[in-house]
């Protein structure tokens, strides 16, 4: 049975009797000559739902390293991406922009992954290659880091070709097949027989599933030298859900549903290799000057029927299955363990680390986030705001017009979400729904009896949300020069 406990009253419970203990706020003084910018980490989970965490309210799922980072953590329970699938979600999470303005609103580019099996492998390398403008043209994390002196390693799930693409001076993912043929290393068999690299991270994906060993040997080798940026996105617990038997064996007592125990193995396989890099940290006394940052990069839920495949109701939808995700800001001495109910979104994350590292002046004005250290470090308290996004199609049609491939736009204010219908999907209606009363989304009000009660609130909404979706879709930087403008 799967068993979820919605009430933040007893996810604080549950976070309290885990540490046990009071935490104190202790600012850092550093010593002369001491490394003056901080490390940053960011630790992303693939296609894990927000609700699948010991720290969020899940006493059947097995995350005992996760859950310790959170206590130790400024929490934020109420966390969004802007859209739901993997690409969209971590180009944004590189560059603080919503999809619709960094451009890459698509996993694969025009003409889609079909059409794509059928070229060779020349060709499918030069088609996924047209979309690198994308990330080239915009600020990322690890360019900006770069540019001031840190060294920047890419592994895991990354979609934007050779890691240089993005920025990064070091990476795993080299956007070409990896040597072992093998789908759980992104490599997949065109038509014509030829492999070539899915794109979604090849030689990357096998940190965290074989191997942690590229990590620790950066660290070991800059640690102390220069301040570095690791991003550890993991293919976990992305399917195929392959996890070791003795993964499975800590569900033997947990009376865990039979298609969530796969998905369920994955995601303490997952957390192990969360408590592995975090012990190297601490070995190598790099924790208090080192800034970590916990987000998923969509939701997943498994089928009923398939058990590998998500419901409908999760990735690349525009429920809170999909949508919604923790997000944990760790750094010893600046932030203090607490819980924060207010809505933030990954857009947060870069201004963040921009401000943690000093780098405040590289933000720039097309970055919608905010800093979120101030509430973290127990400062201020964090003002109520709206979230937003819009869910799109895996494949693009075109490049430069994200407006054309919308299925749905949505905000999120206080308890209430509305999905605005887009042009691919004109015939679906409004909907909104009350999270606080209804959080599995299971009654449209605006659908319902009483949808007339609800007309000044579906208009607020509309209106917050039609603000935010700027005329030109806030695209203009992004287009490629052989697109012309809408």
């Amino acid at each position: 049975m799967d068993t979820h406990r919605s009430s933040l009253n007893w996810i604080a419970e549950f976070v309290a009797i885990f540490c046990g203990v009071n935490s104190v706020f202790l600012p850092i003084v550093l010593r002369a000559g001491e490394q003056t910018r901080p490390n940053v980490v960011f630790i992303l989970a693939d296609d894990q739902s927000y609700r699948d965490f010991g720290f969020m309210g899940n006493h059947i799922v097995h995350t005992p390293n996760l859950d310790k980072l959170a206590c130790q953590s400024a929490r934020y329970p109420n966390g969004y991406v802007p859209m739901s699938v993997c690409r969209p979600s971590l180009a944004t999470l590189l560059t603080g922009l919503y999809p619709h303005q960094h451009g890459i609103h698509f996993n694969h580019p025009p003409p889609g992954l079909r059409e794509m099996r059928k070229m060779t492998a020349q060709q499918y390398r030069q088609t996924r290659a047209k979309a690198d403008y994308l990330i080239q043209q915009v600020p990322t994390i690890p360019r900006i880091l770069a540019k001031h002196g840190y060294v920047c390693l890419q592994t895991g799930k990354h979609w934007e070709g050779n890691f240089h693409v993005a920025g990064f001076t070091h990476g795993m993912t080299l956007g070409l097949p990896s040597a072992k043929k093998d789908s759980v290393l992104g490599t997949r068999q065109q038509l014509n027989g030829e492999w070539v690299a899915h794109g979604n991270g090849d030689a990357g994906l096998t940190i965290g599933r074989e191997t942690m060993q590229p990590i620790f040997n950066f660290i070991e080798h800059h640690a102390g030298q220069r301040p570095f940026f690791l991003w550890y996105a993991p293919f976990l617990p992305h399917t195929p859900f392959d996890a070791p038997d003795r993964f499975h064996k800590v569900y033997q007592n947990r009376n865990v549903s039979n298609h969530l125990l796969p998905y369920y193995a994955e995601i303490t396989r997952f957390d192990e290799t969360v408590g592995r890099l975090i012990e190297v940290l601490k070995k190598k006394q790099l924790l208090d000057q080192t800034l970590i940052i916990f987000a998923s990069d969509n939701g997943f839920r498994p089928d009923k029927k398939t058990k590998t495949r998500q419901n409908k109701r999760s990735k690349l939808s525009e429920y809170e299955d999909g949508l919604r995700t923790p997000i944990l800001i760790r750094w010893e001495g600046q932030t203090k363990p607490a819980e924060h109910v207010q809505l933030i979104q990954t857009v947060d994350l870069v201004p963040t680390v921009l401000h943690a590292t000093g780098l405040a002046n590289e933000i720039t004005p097309r970055m919608k986030g905010i800093n979120l250290l101030p509430c973290a470090s127990g400062k201020e308290r964090l003002k109520n705001r709206p979230a937003f996004g819009a869910i799109y199609p895996n494949d693009a049609q075109v490049f430069g017009k994200p407006s054309i491939h919308i299925r749905g736009r949505w905000v999120r204010s206080g308890d209430f979400k509305l999905v605005v219908p887009g042009p691919a999907r004109p015939a679906v209606p409004f909907s909104l729904f009350n999270l606080k009363l209804d959080p599995n989304e299971q009654t449209n009000l605006a659908r319902s009896p009483v949808a007339k009660k609800y007309a000044a609130k579906i208009t607020h909404l509309k209106k917050l949300l039609d603000q935010w979706w700027t005329a030109k879709d806030d695209c203009d930087v992004t287009r490629h020069p052989d697109v012309n403008p809408e």
